[in-house]
Parts: structure tokens; C-alpha cells; sequence
């Protein structure tokens, strides 16, 4: 049986950085949040409140958080990677390198990957079984489409963690050049996107801008990112954004609008980068009175609660949301016009069911997020390599390509190759397992 939770904080190491567990929990949670609020659905489809409601696309500027998650990603990946490289067992350098990557990527991925498995097993099984029952039309069928979209989250994720012993090697030589790198990187990409219309070129932005943000991390973990340094981050960055969409071809949202020619999340953009560095900046400054609050136990404690279960939350809250208008559907409760008067009045409780159905939902897999012990063994790097890449690519493809229609061949293009739901879930499956294998190794000797 696992830890309590009290016993867990209780445990907590003094050295432990509880601001990063309280980002992670937090951006995760504004995201949530942030969907359920911007969810327009009626009978026949999901629109956004954002295209409907325009003036509350500003908001987006604090909603859209996913920087803050990838910026600590990179504080978390720099401290395990580092650790697992002081816990090698004696062997040739390379050797040792390659049963450490290979380690890391299993510990990683496994409180990742365990329950999107799960979650993607649980929505396979039950679309297949809709669609034979004949099923998949009005607000079922857009469910099964959409319940797969936050995945593009984990399928970039998954890359920063597969990437993360190069780029530490860089970090380490050039510290703040790697960063600049590759901030130079992304606006090289939107100058030949806009400037020259280059094709294709602004997909190498899903690198460039997520990576960049990532870069910082490794900078958190060394200490570098200190007060003044924090502070120009946060004006620089907010002065940037702001700039770049009053007089670039950049959209005021900060998350992608039905019909829109431009997006600047996918791919992602400059101004997107301008932003995260804005809301890093914005971050770092409050860490000093944030870190007194997470000295309370109490506080604390249900930090510790909450980031034991913040992936199984985000990867079902769509599914509760979806659940709370079906549900009204059953009921012949009317579902008013978005942003109407009545719309806005079910809010509060909207948002209350759905928080009540995750919670059940999170209580039936929280299991699946339950970490492992994990240590350098003989494990195999370009088998783990391997494995990654096919989960990567396994995920988006899923979260572009949905379950609705997994019986008619539907596809959606992936880097322009046509990818339908049962080649994405096979090539996630694969993947895990071959990462898996590859940590596994034959054990420590």
C-alpha cells in the first residue's frame, strides 16, 4: 500500500523546491479550468466562448499557462537526468550513458504514459463499442473527437523528455546561449513563414518555441534565473508580446480561434514565446511569498495531494465536461445560447459537476499515476529512442485524429502522412513497451 499523503509531506526532503511541485499542480489546473470556461456546446456541436465573447480573449494572457508546465518540466528533467548520471553503474563511459538515457526515459515516462495507456484504452474500447451499437452522431460524436485533444500536450512533452541530455549538454557549455539559440531559432522560423512564405517551415516552431521554454528550466535548476533577471523576463517578455501582436500578423488570443488564419499555439509562434517568458518572468517573482505559504502544512499537504493525481485529472476532465452536457441532454435540460444570460447563470454549476466527476474519475485511476523506483541498469538508448518516438507520434496523432469514425478509416494528416486512430493507439502501445523494455535491462549487476 502507498504513502499517505501526510506521511509523503511529511517526508518532503528540506531541499525539495515545493514551488516547482505548486507550478506543476497550478498551470495543470488553469488549463483545466480554462477549457471548461471557454467550452461552447450546444446539441449539435463545441464551439469556443472566446470567438463568440471577443473581449474575452485578453484573458488568455493568464489562462494560457502550458509555459509555466514546460518550465518546469525542464527544473524537473535537469535534477533527474543529473541524478540518475551520479547513480551509473561502473562501466565504459558510453555504456554507462546509454543505460542512464534509457533509465530515464522509463522513470519519466512511466507516471506519463501509465495512465494515457489507460485513458486511451478506456475511450478506444468505448468508441468501438458505440460505433458497432450503430452510435457516433451529435454531441456523442463530438465527444469521441475531442476527448483526445489535450494530447498534443503529452506528445510535446514526451519530445522535451527525449531531448533533454543533448540540450543539458548545451545548457551546460552555453547557459543562456542555448536558450538564445534557440529563441533565435523560432524567430528565424516565423521571418521565413511571414516575411518569405516559406512553406511548412513554421511546424519546426512546435521545437523551437516549446524547447526554448524548456531551456529555461535548466537555467531554474542552476540558480540563474535570480530576481533582476526574473523581472526583465517578465517586462521584456510582456513588452514583446504586446508589441509583436499590436504590430506583427499575431492574433490577440494566446490559444487557437475557430477560423483563424493565424494561431499562435499550432503551431506555435514568437509571440507565444514572448508571452511564456513574460509568465516565467511573472512566475520567478513570486516565489519568495510562495515559498512561505508552502511552509504551512496544511498548504502543503494539499499540494502534495494534488500533484499525485494532476495528470489522471488532466487527461479525464474533457471527459467530465462532456459528461455534464450529455447529461443535461438525457435530462431535456435546455443548453442556452453561449454567453447568454441563462448560459453564464449555469456556470457555477457546471463547473461544480464537472469538478464532482473528475474527482470520481481521478478516484478510479489514480492508480495508473503511481510512480516507480527506477535506477541505471543495462538498458538499451536507441531502443528507448525508438520507443519515444513512436509514442510521440502515437499521441499527436491521436489527439489530431480523435475516436470518432475509428470504424470508417478516418485519418487525419500527421507531418503529411495520413494517421488513423488504431495505427495511433498501436504506435503508442509499441512505443511504451519497447521504453519499457529498453529501462528495464536485465538489471543492475
Amino acid at each position: 500500500m502507498g504513502s499517505s499523503v501526510r506521511e509523503l509531506a511529511g517526508a518532503t526532503p528540506v531541499t525539495r523546491d515545493r514551488y516547482v511541485d505548486l507550478l506543476r499542480v497550478a498551470s495543470l489546473g488553469a488549463v483545466v479550468l480554462g477549457h471548461w470556461l471557454m467550452a461552447a456546446v450546444t446539441p449539435d456541436g463545441v464551439g469556443n466562448l472566446l470567438a463568440v465573447v471577443p473581449a474575452l480573449q485578453p484573458l488568455t494572457w493568464l489562462l494560457q499557462v502550458m509555459p509555466v508546465f514546460f518550465f518546469v518540466g525542464g527544473f524537473s528533467h535537469a535534477l533527474s537526468y543529473r541524478s540518475l548520471l551520479r547513480k551509473r553503474p561502473e562501466a565504459a563511459p558510453g555504456a554507462a550513458e546509454d543505460s542512464v538515457y534509457s533509465a530515464f526515459l522509463r522513470a519519466r515516462l512511466q507516471r506519463l504514459l501509465r495512465p494515457t495507456m489507460v485513458f486511451v484504452l478506456v475511450w478506444g474500447a468505448a468508441a468501438l463499442l458505440v460505433q458497432l451499437l450503430g452510435g457516433g452522431g451529435g454531441l456523442t460524436g463530438v465527444t469521441l473527437r475531442m476527448v483526445t485533444q489535450p494530447l498534443w500536450f503529452i506528445g510535446i512533452y514526451l519530445a522535451m523528455v527525449a531531448f533533454t541530455p543533448a540540450l543539458l549538454r548545451l545548457h551546460e557549455r552555453y547557459g543562456w546561449g542555448a536558450f538564445a539559440g534557440l529563441a533565435g531559432a523560432a524567430a528565424a522560423v516565423d521571418v521565413l513563414r511571414f516575411a518569405a512564405g516559406v512553406p511548412y517551415v513554421e511546424f519546426l516552431n512546435f521545437a523551437f518555441v516549446w524547447l526554448a521554454v524548456h531551456q529555461l528550466g535548466f537555467l531554474r535548476a542552476d540558480g540563474r534565473i535570480r530576481l533582476r533577471r526574473a523581472a526583465l523576463l517578465a517586462g521584456g517578455g510582456l513588452t514583446a508580446a504586446i508589441a509583436l501582436v499590436a504590430f506583427g500578423p499575431y492574433p490577440l488570443s494566446m490559444v487557437g480561434m475557430p477560423g483563424e488564419k493565424v494561431s499562435n499555439m499550432a503551431p506555435p509562434t514568437l509571440a507565444l514565446l514572448a508571452h511564456g517568458l513574460w509568465l516565467v518572468g511573472a512566475v520567478e517573482l513570486l516565489r519568495a511569498p510562495a515559498a512561505r505559504l508552502l511552509e504551512r502544512p496544511r498548504v502543503w499537504r494539499t499540494v502534495v495531494a494534488a500533484n499525485g493525481v494532476a495528470m489522471t485529472a488532466f487527461l479525464w476532465h474533457l471527459t467530465a465536461m462532456f459528461g455534464v452536457y450529455g447529461a443535461q441532454l438525457a435530462l431535456d435540460v435546455e443548453l442556452p445560447a453561449p454567453a447568454s444570460a441563462a448560459w453564464w447563470t449555469q456556470v457555477p454549476l457546471r463547473l461544480a459537476l464537472a469538478a464532482a466527476l473528475t474527482a470520481a474519475l481521478v478516484a478510479a485511476f489514480r492508480t495508473f499515476e503511481r510512480p516507480a523506483a527506477t535506477a541505471p541498469a543495462e538498458g538499451h538508448g536507441p531502443l528507448a529512442a525508438l520507443g519515444v518516438t513512436l509514442c510521440l507520434l502515437g499521441v499527436l496523432g491521436l489527439s489530431m485524429v480523435g475516436f470518432n469514425g475509428l470504424l470508417d478509416g478516418r485519418t487525419a494528416l500527421l507531418i503529411a502522412v495520413p494517421v488513423s486512430a488504431p495505427a495511433a493507439v498501436a504506435m503508442t502501445l509499441g512505443g511504451w513497451l519497447l521504453v519499457e523494455r529498453a529501462g528495464r535491462g536485465r538489471g543492475v549487476r
